[in-house]
Order: structure tokens, then sequence, then C-alpha cells
């Protein structure tokens, strides 16, 4: 079966609907109802709890407390690189941005500008520079941290899609990443700007970050933005700045100038956390 077939059902499933039904479910507290429920799914995924700050899983009172849970401290050391991981999951795609064009799977591209949701000059920063795609499945810790240090100076959410952002729908639905719900973080760092984008996904409830909270819902069906003055909100590598409630994928943009990825780095690759990600110069 071809991914463009595959992904069809996914145009016609009420995928606002679900997600809304989902997020409800997971910020419930059931009890005995809830704990069960996180028991199937550690065993289903595989999870592992041992990594958890609090491994118990009965203490979590909703899904969502579950699935946000923290790590214990140590679990993820930082590497000594100019830029870390930001969040454990999968490499979906990595490299450089071709003039204003992101690839995201063959046959698909999608513009810089189309993904920061519509800001031609903010796009235009990125262009002929780098970019990171890394996928966070059901498994993953879900917490996501900042891959060098920067001052936050604006925060856009971007109303959109909610297909799926599993590696076959990205093979299948055209410019899905600039497509979907999301919320773009704009950073300045000492070496350049970059751009923190997180993206929704169908039954993804809700994505929240440190200095906000919950961003969405909301979900007023226009774009919103946030400013930031110099120092506001200053975040240290490997330093939390969000999180989603329930699993989807983050984008990373980096503008021109030398970037190597770290070589062991391959699309489908499992990463982690605080691992290496790549070595560049000062602008």
């Amino acid at each position: 079966m071809s991914d463009r077939l595959a992904v069809l059902p996914q145009y016609l499933i009420p995928k606002q609907a679900l997600t809304a039904l989902a997020g409800k479910f997971a910020s419930a507290q059931f009890g005995g109802l809830t704990t069960s429920v996180i028991r199937r799914f550690v065993a289903r995924y595989n999870v592992n709890m041992a990594e958890a700050a609090n491994p118990d899983i009965t203490s979590y009172a909703s899904f969502n407390d579950f699935f946000t849970r923290a790590l214990k401290d140590g679990a993820r050391p930082l590497a000594d690189a100019d830029l870390i991981c930001p969040v454990d999951g999968a490499i979906s795609q990595f490299g450089p941005i071709a003039k204003d064009q992101v690839f995201q799977a063959k046959g698909h591209a999608y513009s810089t500008t189309a993904l920061v949701g519509g800001d031609a000059a903010l796009g235009a920063r990125f262009e002929n520079g780098h970019f990171a795609t890394l996928y966070l499945s059901p498994r993953d810790y879900h917490r996501i941290h900042m891959p060098c240090a920067g001052d936050l100076t604006r925060m856009i959410h971007v109303p959109g899609e909610l297909f799926s952002v599993n590696p076959t729908t990205a093979r299948g639905v055209p410019g899905l990443f600039a497509r979907n719900e999301r919320v773009v973080c704009v950073f300045e760092s000492e070496r350049g700007p970059f751009v923190l984008v997180l993206v929704g996904a169908t039954i993804v409830g809700s994505m929240a970050t440190v200095w906000h909270g919950q961003v969405n819902p909301p979900r007023p069906g226009h774009l919103r933005q946030w400013e930031y003055q110099a120092g506001q909100v200053s975040l240290q590598k490997g330093q939390e700045m969000g999180r989603f409630l329930l699993g989807s994928t983050v984008v990373m943009l980096f503008p021109q100038g030398p970037l190597h990825f770290n070589p062991q780095w391959a699309p489908a690759r499992p990463i982690q956390l605080g691992e290496a990600m790549g070595q560049r110069a000062i602008a």
C-alpha cells in the first residue's frame, strides 16, 4: 500500500474532535481506571519507568501527569557540544535548508516561512541554513529541553491540521509539519537566532512552555503571538522549555553558517536528550 493511500483515512476522520476528547480523558482523574490505563500503556510501549523521577505508576493522578513525568537526576547527562539533542525520540530528517525549502520526506518539502506561520522576514533568516526534525513516539520522555542557551524573543501559536506525525504520514502528507497546529518559539543565542517548533498531532491534547504554561487549548482558529523583552525569558542549554501532552515532533531551524551535525546521526536513528547534536562556529 502506498503511503498516500495509507494516510487517506486521516483526511476523513474528525481529528479535532478526537483530539479534544483525548485531551479531556488524559487530564481526568479516574483513580483505579487511570492507574490501569497507565499500567497497560507502560506494558504496551515498554516504557522504562526506572528512569522516571517517580517510578510509582499508582501515584499519577491523571494520564497527563504520567505522560509528562520528569526524569530522575542524572538520567540524561549533557554532552560537551555546541548543540545537544533536546528530546528523546528518533531522527526524522536533518541537514541543510535548500534556500528556503526544508526537506520532509522523498518528494515533499515545505518553506521556512510556512513553518513559522507566514512571517516571511522570520523565515528568511534561515534561508540556506540548517534544520533537524525529531519525532517523539508514545513511549518517549515528552519534555523538550534547550539545545543551547538562548533568550526568547517571540512565541507564535499557529492553528492548523492535526494529522499524525509518524513516519508513514510524513511520507504521505505534503507539507505536514507546516500544516499541523504548532507553537513556534524564536530564540536569540550568542551564535545567532534559532527556532524551535513544537508540532501538534492527532490526539495531542495540548502543548505547553515553561514561561507561558499551556498554550493550547484554547484553539481560537487564528494565529496568536507574544513578544518578549531581552532577558525576560533566558534559558540555559539542557533546561526544560516545554512539553507535549501526548507525543509529537520538534523541528529546529538554524541560520546559514558552519554547522556540523553529529556524524553518527542518520534518519530513523534513536536519540536521547543530551547527546551531541552538532558543532557550529561563532558568527
